[in-house]
C-alpha cells in the first residue's frame, strides 16, 4: 500500500493522509519521497484552493523515523548536515503551497510531526490528541525550523516551556495557548475539518492567495509595509471578475461563485 494518500472530497479542497498507522506515521523515507511528490503535484494544481493534512489511525504524526535518525550516529557531522536539511525542506515545503493548509490533527504529533502541524496555516485537533516537541528528551536539538515555527505560531514564551521541557499538551490545552485554532469531537472530527476547509475553497481564490502571503512568516515586518502591500494587493483584488462576483452575490443574497478570475 502506498505510505500516503490524495484524496479530492470537494472541489477545489485535497486531503494528503499519512497513511503508515503501524508507525504511528512517521516520516519513513517511503512517506518522505511519497510527500514530495504529493506536494510537486498540487503546487502545479490550478484548481485547489485549499490542502489538508492528516494521518491514518490513532496518530497524526510521530515525527522522524528513529531507526533512521539513529543510524545518523556513524555519520560525521557534515554528512548528518547534508541528510538533514533535504529532509526539512521535503515536509516544509507545504509552506510554499499558495492556498491555504489545514493540518488535521487526529491523534499525537510530535517532534517533528509538530512541526508539519505547525507549518500548516490552520491547525483543529481532537480534545485528547498528545502535542509535544520532545527533542532534548531525546538527546537532540530541535529541527524541522521548530525554534522558528513555534514562536511564529504562540510566542517565545510558550516555546520555550515546550522546547526546554518537552512538556506533552493535549489538543484541549493547546487551544488557550495558540498552538491550535480549535478542537472538534472525535466521532465528526474530518466532517468538521472538512467543512473548514470548504469554506475556504469557497472563497475569492485571488484574495485568498494573496492574504496568505501578507500573513506569510509572521506577517508584515511594519504597519508601513502592511500599508504598501495592501495599497498593492487590494487593487489587484478590485480589478478581478471575482470582486464584481462578490458584490452581486452580496446584493442578490446567494453564495458567490468565485472563478479566480
Amino acid at each position: 500500500m502506498p505510505p500516503l494518500r490524495i484524496d479530492r472530497p470537494d472541489d477545489g479542497v485535497a486531503v494528503l493522509t499519512l497513511d503508515v498507522p503501524e508507525r504511528r506515521n512517521a516520516m519513513t523515507e517511503e512517506l518522505t519521497a511519497a510527500w514530495a511528490d504529493a506536494i510537486r503535484l498540487l503546487a502545479g494544481d490550478g484548481s485547489l484552493r485549499c490542502a489538508v493534512v492528516t494521518g491514518a489511525g490513532s496518530a497524526f504524526c510521530a515525527g522522524g523515523d528513529l531507526s533512521w535518525i539513529d543510524s545518523g550516529g556513524s555519520l560525521g557531522v557534515v554528512a548528518i548536515r547534508s541528510r538533514m536539511v533535504p529532509f526539512y525542506r521535503t515536509w516544509l515545503a507545504i509552506r510554499d503551497l499558495e492556498v491555504p493548509t489545514i493540518a488535521a490533527v487526529n491523534g499525537a504529533a510530535i517532534g517533528a510531526g509538530l512541526a508539519l502541524a505547525l507549518a500548516c496555516d490552520l491547525r483543529y485537533a481532537v480534545p485528547d490528541a498528545p502535542l509535544s516537541a520532545p527533542f532534548t528528551l531525546l538527546g537532540m536539538h530541535a529541527g524541522m525550523a521548530t525554534t522558528w515555527l513555534l514562536p511564529e505560531v504562540a510566542g517565545l514564551a510558550v516555546a520555550r516551556e515546550l522546547l526546554l521541557t518537552g512538556r506533552v499538551l493535549t489538543g484541549a490545552e493547546a487551544v488557550p495557548l495558540g498552538l491550535v485554532n480549535r478542537t472538534f469531537p472525535p466521532d465528526a472530527f474530518m466532517a468538521d475539518v472538512l467543512q473548514v476547509a470548504r469554506t475556504v475553497a469557497s472563497r475569492a481564490p485571488t484574495a485568498t492567495r494573496l492574504t496568505k502571503v501578507a500573513l506569510a512568516s509572521g506577517g508584515h515586518a511594519s504597519f508601513e509595509a502592511a500599508l504598501a502591500w495592501e495599497s498593492l494587493a487590494q487593487p489587484v483584488t478590485m480589478a478581478t471578475d471575482d470582486l464584481r462576483e462578490g458584490l452581486r452575490a452580496q446584493r442578490e443574497r446567494r453564495p458567490p461563485r468565485f472563478t479566480g478570475r
